[in-house]
């Protein structure tokens, strides 16, 4: 089992920045993939981006490509996710993820994670 604690969402106008950060715990960080997921106000929870065990390949959902960017720090055993260019559409709550069954970024696009953060608020204002 993977501890997962997300840090960084917060408040934004349109066209600005965040990072958001995840710190793991509970197994060897650098044996499988990370991701990010985000639910908005009625609305199903859906992929935004992962990243395999090494960093080496990463994977985005069209509508946040070109402007997030998913990377890691295996040696701080932490993901972050930075955002540029938000859009009032990208408010949610921001999940980071495990997935410990594969080491590879694309599955996660379609397999449910083995473990989840508690989410981070991301508010864009218009």
């Amino acid at each position: 089992q993977v501890q997962l604690v997300e840090s960084g969402g917060g408040l934004v106008q349109a066209g600005g920045s965040l990072r958001l950060s995840c710190a793991a715990s509970g197994r060897t960080f650098s044996s499988y993939a990370m991701g990010w997921f985000r639910q908005a106000p009625g609305k199903e929870r859906e992929f935004v981006a992962a990243i395999s065990w090494s960093g080496g390949s990463t994977y985005y959902a069209d509508s946040v490509k070109g402007r997030f960017t998913i990377s890691r720090d295996n040696a701080k055993n932490t993901v972050y996710l930075q955002m540029n260019s938000l859009k009032p559409e990208d408010t949610a709550v921001y999940y980071c993820a495990a997935d410990t069954l594969v080491e590879t970024a694309q599955p996660m696009g379609v397999l449910p994670p083995t473990d989840w953060g508690q989410g981070t608020q991301v508010t864009v204002s218009s």
